[in-house]
């Protein structure tokens, strides 16, 4: 855990009461800070949120002064349930971590995700109007609408690698042309998973927050 970050476990409930899922809480700075739900990668792939890239993105806004909230999709670590590679449970969950948030803290909210978890974060903006922006690492082009996206009006940081076959650069940028809102940053050297380039994360989302 990176020097001087107090963070909390919490649990999250869903609607209904039948399931919870596991997360973890960073708080920011002050009443006015926002708030960033983090969504991990693809759960059937081992997407976590203790997962390098998903750590960096919470850390990089608590560090802009932002508050937290990573969370482990159903069926993964303590979280409850199966786990599952259908959009409507991840909507489901995201939502759960949003309502989480949203009772937490006051100011607006940002809507973050790496890889599989971006796209659930494009979705989540479509149904939650305290999202004020998006933050998505590698989000596949196969597992969003751009058109969606770019209907959004949010401010956007999209960062992806060099290298990246899943989230490639010029599909993003393509994407990117058409959204005056949004921002493109490119981690030389870098693939989908982030060997490489995991401190040009922080401080690209630390300079863009």
């Amino acid at each position: 855990m990176a020097q001087g970050v107090s963070e909390r476990a919490v649990t999250i409930a869903m609607e209904g009461g039948q399931l919870a899922l596991e997360g973890i809480f960073l708080p920011g700075e002050g009443d006015e800070c926002m708030g960033a739900v983090v969504a991990p990668p693809h759960p059937l792939y081992g997407g976590s949120m203790d997962g390098p890239v998903v750590n960096e993105l919470a850390y990089a806004c608590q560090k802009a002064g932002h508050a937290s909230l990573r969370f482990n999709w159903r069926g993964v670590g303590a979280s409850a349930g199966t786990t599952s590679d259908k959009a409507e449970h991840a909507d489901e969950d995201y939502s759960a971590a949003t309502l989480y948030l949203e009772e937490t803290v006051a100011a607006p909210l940002i809507a973050a995700g790496y890889s599989f978890g971006a796209a659930a974060a494009i979705r989540a903006c479509q149904r939650h109007s305290r999202f004020r922006c998006l933050l998505l690492v590698a989000p596949p082009p196969a597992l969003f609408d751009s058109n969606a996206l770019a209907g959004l009006g949010r401010r956007l940081l999209l960062l992806t690698g060099e290298y990246d076959e899943f989230a490639p650069p010029e599909a993003l940028e393509a994407i990117a042309s058409g959204i005056p809102s949004a921002t493109l940053h490119v981690i030389p050297e870098a693939d989908h998973f982030f060997m490489k380039g995991l401190a040009d994360i922080s401080r690209v989302v630390q300079g863009w927050l």
